[in-house]
C-alpha cells in the first residue's frame, strides 16, 4: 500500500506530495501555490481520490481485495 500521493491543484497546477491518513478521509487541502481550498469532486471521498496520483488507502485496499470501493464507510 502506498501512503504518499502527489496532489495537483486544478487551479494553478502546483504539486505537493503528502502523506495520506490511514484512519480518516481528508476532505480539505489548502494549495500552497494559490491558497485555494481543495475539496473532493462529486462522487469522490477525499482530495487524494480527486487530485492525487494515488487514491486513498481504503480505496487501494478495496481494489487489491476485489471488493467494491467504498472509502471511509468502515464501521
Amino acid at each position: 500500500m502506498q501512503l504518499q500521493s502527489t496532489l495537483t491543484c486544478p487551479h494553478c497546477g502546483h504539486q505537493a506530495t503528502e502523506t495520506m491518513p490511514t484512519d480518516a478521509c481528508q476532505f480539505f487541502h489548502e494549495c500552497i501555490g494559490c491558497a485555494t481550498l481543495l475539496r473532493p469532486n462529486a462522487g469522490d471521498c477525499c482530495v487524494f481520490c480527486s487530485f492525487g496520483d494515488v487514491p486513498c488507502p481504503p480505496i487501494q485496499e478495496a481494489r487489491e481485495s476485489g471488493q467494491p470501493a467504498s472509502c471511509c464507510s468502515r464501521s
